[in-house]
């Protein structure tokens, strides 16, 4: 049940991009979250940092809209805690073709019985 959460979670997020709507990737995250990007390894710290950053990417016109898609999701028996990793890709102005692309992995907590994430590294390779 758990790994399905966490999908559907993914899943959300994907679509709350496709979307542009920031409001709702705020509640997928965790307060003190982090994210490290693909390219430059920016650190984004905390869930009001990327909110503001994805509403100042939203923003733009001809934007790039990122998708990520699981490959595997462990869940901790120890801890209500849950590994992700996949492959994503962006594509700018509605194009089908990837501008860029690469891989990731997201570490998943389980809060109050909602699936949020703590953090996620992301990898350019093309």
């Amino acid at each position: 049940m758990s790994e399905l959460a966490i999908r559907s979670r993914r899943a959300a997020f994907n679509r709350a991009i496709a979307d542009g709507d920031a409001a709702a990737i705020g509640p997928m995250l965790a307060r003190d979250c982090v994210m490290v990007t693909g390219t430059d390894s920016a650190v984004i710290a905390g869930r009001m940092g990327q909110v503001k950053v994805w509403r100042r990417e939203f923003g733009h016109s001809g934007r790039m809209v990122y998708v990520r898609t699981s490959e595997s999701v462990a869940i901790s028996s120890a801890e209500p805690i849950a590994m992700e990793h996949g492959r994503w890709y962006g594509t700018q102005g509605g194009s089908e073709i990837p501008g860029a692309s690469g891989t990731y992995a997201a570490k998943w907590r389980e809060v109050a019985g909602e699936w949020v994430i703590e953090a996620e590294i992301f990898v350019t390779f093309s």
